[in-house]
């Protein structure tokens, strides 16, 4: 991941939004950082370069992604709410700033959130334990189309193609 290169695909309201978010939040960003980094190496590991497609891979990703923020996070506060607050700002920006197709991006921030709600429910296990258990979730990950209501599908992964 080149930082520079990224920043620079990013429009100038983008950027600002992001220097206001880390100026608020100065001790997340290199945690996020580190974790966008370890999020990318685990998911290249276990799905290769599928999971910047919208399958199952990349809804591993995104849930996985959310969640080790969040995780990494915790060396800088305890606070879990301001912690998940920090994560479903800086993941938003993301989508918002790296526009995909509704569906798409609907699909990337309902994995957002099951990778918050996989931080709520096992903050305290050890990355590896929980790197299976997000795992084992894609592997029940959910095809949705226009008609589908995310809604019932809460606390599971979904994915646009197979």
């Amino acid at each position: 991941m080149n930082l520079f290169k990224t920043i620079k695909r990013i429009n100038f309201k983008s950027f600002w939004q992001l220097v206001l978010l880390g100026i608020k939040n100065p001790f997340f960003i290199y945690p996020t950082l580190n974790a966008t980094r370890e999020c990318l190496a685990v998911s290249t590991k276990h799905y290769g370069r599928l999971h910047y497609q919208n399958t199952p891979a990349n809804a591993f990703r995104h849930a996985f992604w959310n969640y080790l923020i969040a995780k990494k996070c915790t060396k800088w506060s305890e606070k879990t709410d301001y912690i998940l607050n920090w994560v479903k700002n800086i993941t938003d920006w993301h989508e918002n700033a790296f526009r995909n197709r509704e569906m798409a991006r609907k699909m990337d921030l309902h994995n957002n959130h099951v990778g918050r709600w996989l931080f709520n429910k096992h903050k305290d296990k050890k990355i590896e334990e929980v790197i299976q258990i997000v795992l084992e979730l894609t592997k029940k990950s959910i095809k949705i189309t226009k008609q589908v209501s995310l809604e019932k599908h809460q606390f599971s992964l979904v994915h646009l193609t197979d």
